[in-house]
């Protein structure tokens, strides 16, 4: 055999071999940042809050830490309670067609990331919600902060934000939704603490106050820019030109992400 034919033959079996693996994954749930993201964005938060935000989040989270329960609203999809398997699925994402605004567009009347932080801010700060309601409150809270700087998050409706959109990165095949919730901040090779521990060095005071300024539905118009972006640049194959186009992007998501929930807890115990 040649070593053209031979050549062409391996090229055929990682054909197969990415062609099953997309059969094997299609459809799969998404992650909604992963769990790096979450928890980078949740650390860096818990360095910004006020002493009195920190004595409200300390004594509502009890044991655990900020970035420790940024996670559970995903890790509780395999919760077979009612509330978990349908209740809460909506309100990890928004849909918004292309050329609509998040007010133009038509909402999910069982709710989305936008109106479940409004509906959990206010359980939060409710002096006469229980404990347990005011840890799921706080639970979504800071979970949906994370995915709202997710820009998939603010996704087009016929797939699923980016799920149903097939690509390669690195060789291996993933959808767009997955790479951005995971692929391009787990490649790093980084843990949580490393990133919050590198990004929080370059974050300066007139960072904290202009980012700070935004307002929830800021943050979904920034994610409807940044979506429409990502979406006309991530076709084909993609390797460390993608990397380097984007890591700078998915610093700043991740370093606002914190900078603003820390400033949004301390807003909501003030």
């Amino acid at each position: 055999m040649s070593a053209r034919k031979h050549h062409d033959g391996e090229r055929l079996v990682r054909f197969i071999i990415i062609a099953l693996l997309a059969l094997s994954c299609f459809g799969a749930p998404a992650q909604a940042y992963g769990p790096t993201g979450h928890r980078v964005i949740a650390e860096l938060a818990y360095g910004y809050l006020t002493p009195e935000a920190r004595a409200a989040v300390d004594s509502i989270l009890e044991d655990d830490f900020l970035a420790e329960v940024a996670t559970l609203p995903d890790e509780m999809r395999s919760n077979p309670d009612e509330f978990w398997q349908v209740e809460a699925n909506p309100y990890h994402y928004i849909n918004v067609p292309p050329g609509q605004t998040y007010e133009e567009s038509e909402k999910n009347p069982a709710g989305d990331a936008f109106a479940a932080l409004e509906k959990y801010s206010a359980v939060l700060t409710d002096d006469t919600a229980s404990l347990e309601d005011r840890k799921r409150a706080l639970w979504f809270v800071v979970h949906i902060v994370g995915d709202l700087h997710q820009p998939l998050h603010v996704g087009y409706p016929g797939d699923r934000g980016g799920n149903w959109v097939d690509v390669v990165f690195m060789e291996e095949l993933t959808n767009l939704h997955r790479l951005w919730d995971e692929h391009l901040i787990d490649h790093r090779d980084l843990s949580y603490t490393e990133w919050t521990r590198f990004l929080e060095r370059k974050i300066k005071p007139e960072m904290i106050t202009d980012w700070q300024k935004a307002q929830p539905i800021d943050w979904v118009h920034e994610g409807l820019e940044l979506r429409d972006d990502i979406y006309a640049n991530s076709t084909g194959i993609l390797s460390w030109d993608y990397v380097y186009k984007y890591m700078p992007l998915i610093k700043s998501q991740l370093s606002k992400g914190g900078v603003r929930l820390g400033g949004y807890l301390n807003s909501l115990f003030k």
